[in-house]
């Protein structure tokens, strides 16, 4: 790699160490901006059985496939928490990356079914933001994410307010120190 500037989505340690960048601080994110998430994550019966029972969700609905048979799906649905763990946890990486604190998630929707084997992917608008009026050196960013099968059906859509720190805590001040892993 080369001495000048770190490859990209990496910031240089020292010489041929880099460390992976995770997560926007308030300043880098902007109303409008709109991220894709990568990579996709098809959904198995594993991860809907196990996540079920673990959310305490065992509704024969998500796990008994006899059950199912006599429904209108005519098989188990994934668990709407499922789903909302895998597309959530797919906009983790970029959009909290450096976040301290979920604030809030609003107008959670579940339009389409979600059924094992299916793909699904996240897309994030970003809203609004504001520095906040308590936490000095902090803003408040406000999206929308997106989660949508392989053939572009919307599965879920959902809004959240998170808090991450900002490069000047004030200004003419320090730059915020790293937190975290980075």
């Amino acid at each position: 790699m080369a001495d000048d500037a770190p490859p990209s989505g990496y910031e240089r340690l020292g010489p041929q160490h880099y460390r992976e960048v995770v997560g926007f601080l308030y300043e880098e994110f902007t109303v409008g901006d709109v991220i894709e998430h990568r990579p996709g994550r098809t959904v198995t019966e594993m991860d809907n059985v196990l996540m079920s029972t673990l959310s305490m969700n065992d509704a024969p609905l998500h796990i008994d496939a006899a059950f199912c048979a006599d429904t209108p799906w005519g098989r188990p649905l994934v668990s709407s928490l499922v789903t909302l763990s895998i597309v959530g946890g797919m906009t983790a990486r970029s959009t909290s990356g450096k976040a301290l604190a979920n604030l809030g998630w609003d107008r959670i929707r579940l339009p389409n079914p979600v059924f094992t084997g299916d793909t699904l992917y996240a897309t994030t608008e970003i809203l609004g933001k504001r520095l906040s009026r308590s936490r000095p050196g902090e803003g408040i960013v406000s999206c929308r994410t997106t989660g949508t099968k392989s053939t572009g059906e919307v599965v879920l859509v959902f809004e959240r307010s998170f808090l991450v720190p900002c490069r000047d805590p004030e200004p003419g001040g320090p730059a915020a120190a790293p937190r975290g892993d980075g």
